[in-house]
């Protein structure tokens, strides 16, 4: 597995010492995990509340300590993951994984109060349409997986594969449901509601596929169009603020993450390659961002904030809201 740096993209790797973020080392093959750990600890409100909840419970079972101590090394220099790795009981750790399944991993054993900041509800309405009995299932997530085409001619539109997802989806002929109602298989509808907007909204890629002719996972390297700005059904607005990449193949791939921080800096950009954190060209505008991802085969998971109420005001002499967020 390669560990180098990532090909530039106007970044910048002159730093102060009150602007220098640290890195985490690589134990072997572990970048899948130090990406979402960058991620988790460049994400404020999740770090503030995993520190509360340590605060509060001494003898916690949660991975929130562990994940405490972590911050708390990061914050001063380069850390280690050697706790991480063994509270998610990670044994292997020359051993390629995936980052997704480990950020679900993490958040399953944080607190409720910090995992819920990345926790939403999907409702599911099915309704037979011979007797239009409607039944619903409501369930919780981590992240909404978009599946990417087949045949990439052309981007994949993050913003369609999300509208697509709430679509009403119709069953019929041979994907016909059985209506318990008509006691016999009917053609019906199926419509996805977000009930609860997640405060972080996480996206999946879906580029891993199982290939049943060669019996193993192959990777779908479809270039895709990022938005920065993400509506979602009942409008609720979300900006872009994080992406984990992934270059390679699920074997001998490497991950790395780009995040937007939240102290104050402004808008200013990082990426984190392991070790090496490299600040993005501050000379960056909307317009060369909204270029940033586009086309790139590269991205897997995306992390959207939620944009709050008052955010959205604006009175007209104030310039767009993505040119206030990037300018």
């Amino acid at each position: 597995m390669s560990k180098g740096k990532s090909k530039g993209r106007g970044r910048d790797s002159s730093f102060t010492k009150d602007n220098q973020f640290y890195g985490l080392r690589n134990q072997g093959s572990t970048s899948y995990l130090n990406s979402v750990l960058q991620v988790l600890f460049m994400t404020e409100e999740f770090r503030e509340a995993v520190k509360r909840h340590t605060e509060g419970n001494s003898n916690t079972t949660h991975i929130d300590r562990q994940l405490s101590e972590l911050f708390d090394e990061l914050k001063k220099g380069p850390a280690e993951t050697i706790g991480i790795t063994h509270k998610l009981g990670i044994h292997s750790v020359n051993k390629q994984s995936d980052a997704a399944e480990h950020f679900e991993k993490i958040l399953a054993l944080t607190s409720p109060e910090a995992s819920k900041i990345f926790q939403g509800n999907l409702v599911h309405t099915t309704e037979c349409l011979k007797c239009h009995n409607r039944t619903c299932e409501e369930g919780k997530f981590w992240h909404l997986p978009l599946p990417l085409e087949d045949s990439c001619t052309q981007s994949y539109s993050v913003e369609k594969g999300v509208a697509e997802f709430f679509q009403t989806c119709e069953l019929k002929g041979e994907n016909q449901l059985y209506c318990n109602d008509c006691s016999e298989k009917w053609d019906a509808t199926i419509e996805c509601e977000m009930k609860h907007h997640p405060d972080i909204l996480t996206l999946l890629l879906k580029r891993f596929q199982f290939d049943y002719h060669y019996m193993s996972y192959t990777k779908n390297n479809c270039a895709v169009d990022v938005p920065y700005t993400l509506e979602v059904p009942q409008g609720q607005i979300y900006d872009l603020y994080a992406f984990v990449e992934h270059v390679g193949s699920l074997k001998s791939g490497h991950y790395t993450a780009t995040v937007k921080s939240q102290d104050g800096r402004g808008a200013r950009w990082y990426n984190f390659c392991d070790l090496s954190v490299e600040q993005l060209n501050q000379n960056l505008k909307v317009d060369n961002m909204k270029n940033f991802l586009s086309g790139s085969s590269s991205p897997y998971l995306l992390f959207y904030r939620k944009r709050k109420a008052q955010v959205l005001k604006r009175c007209k002499h104030q310039r767009p809201v993505d040119q206030q967020l990037y300018s």
